[in-house]
């Protein structure tokens, strides 16, 4: 897959035992680490899609721990060599991938299973109540062409 400019995708090793299983998100030594802000969970019931948002200064690192998730990327960065492509990631228990996105990139994500989705972003800025880095677009808006239904190839 051709990736956006400046995203990144870690496949999360999961090392399971007799106790149950452990698998490290993200490490402060990993190559595209940025900093730290906070880290949250957000949840989502199944087919409900969380879409768009940007930030203007702030790099997210998203996984699933739960469920499964299409998370979806759009470049529309002025200047970026990719601008106007679009990815598409599987993530969850069935494939448990950390996926970095810079900032300006465009995302949402659409709960793909049968039961509440466990989603985990670490970004590298805290948020802001004050002053919050974020652009908002609906779902459905038609200056990001994607379809969020699922596709029966």
């Amino acid at each position: 897959m051709n990736l956006i400019e400046g995203v990144k995708v870690k496949k999360l090793r999961v090392i399971p035992d007799e106790r149950g299983r452990l698998f490290e998100i993200l490490r402060n030594d990993d190559e595209f680490f940025t900093g730290f802000g906070q880290v949250y969970v957000t949840t989502a019931y199944p087919g409900v899609v969380k879409a768009w948002h940007a930030h203007q200064n702030q790099n997210d690192n998203i996984t699933c721990i739960n469920g499964m998730i299409k998370l979806v990327l759009y470049d529309n960065r002025e200047g970026s060599k990719t601008k106007g492509m679009i990815n598409e990631f599987f993530i969850g228990i069935h494939n448990p991938l950390l996926v970095h996105i810079p900032r300006e990139v465009w995302h949402g994500f659409k709960n793909i299973g049968e039961k509440e989705c466990l989603v985990i972003n670490i970004p590298d800025r805290a948020y802001s109540y004050e002053s919050p880095d974020e652009k908002r677009k609906p779902f459905n808006t038609e200056e990001i062409s994607y379809d969020w239904e699922r596709k029966n190839y």
